[in-house]
């Protein structure tokens, strides 16, 4: 997930990922919040679109100037969350094992052509998930947390996807996953990815 990724190695006469991103100033003029605040998501959106920049994601790794943006799918059914578990083989060797709320990833400008974030948010999802039924999209907030260097240069866009469903598994990315109550995800705080438990800590407010 995005709060714990480490910058890819670009291998040599490989094509380098560019990736959408929004100067801090432009985005967080106010210098920004901890957690998962209530917004109004057009006028973000909006922002983004008068001052986006694809730029390489080695780069932007390391440059907390810039704001990688992150949409951030939390699935829901009937009060329970799906609750998945990376491989302990994960690439990322912080990623490994651990307990992610969220589905996220990296925007790359052809993944903007002539679609909308809500567009990407789909099909990310069907790539991830294995899932029968339908679902709606809505907004929940913008995720920040200046705490560390990798959640400096990343915003998540959080989106609650509420579905009507539970016909959903995991793809073999992914070690486990089910839906769980509030509670019971709980039981796995301290397992859980940074970005996981802002939304934990924002469902239980």
């Amino acid at each position: 997930m995005p709060q714990t990724e480490l910058p890819k190695q670009k291998n040599k006469g490989t094509h380098e990922e560019h990736i959408l991103v929004v100067k801090r100033t432009d985005l967080l003029p106010d210098g920004g919040w901890h957690g998962i605040k209530p917004v109004d998501f057009d006028s973000y959106l909006q922002i983004i679109e008068e001052k986006k920049e694809f730029l390489p994601r080695s780069a932007m790794e390391v440059d907390p100037n810039y704001k990688q943006i992150i949409p951030y799918l939390v699935f829901t059914h009937n009060n329970r969350y799906f609750l998945m578990q990376r491989r302990a083989t994960a690439s990322e060797a912080r990623l490994r094992n651990k307990y992610s709320l969220g589905i996220g990833g990296h925007i790359r400008q052809e993944d903007m052509s002539n679609n909308s974030i809500f567009d990407w948010a789909r099909r990310e999802f069907h790539e991830e998930v294995a899932y029968e039924g339908s679902f709606e999209i809505e907004p929940i907030g913008l995720l920040n947390d200046d705490s560390n260097s990798v959640g400096q240069v990343h915003i998540g866009f959080v989106f609650l996807l509420k579905g009507d469903s539970d016909k959903i598994s995991i793809r073999s990315e992914l070690k486990s996953g089910s839906l769980v109550t509030v509670g019971e995800c709980a039981l796995y705080q301290e397992s859980l990815e940074n970005w996981s438990k802002e939304v934990l800590n924002f469902l239980t407010q």
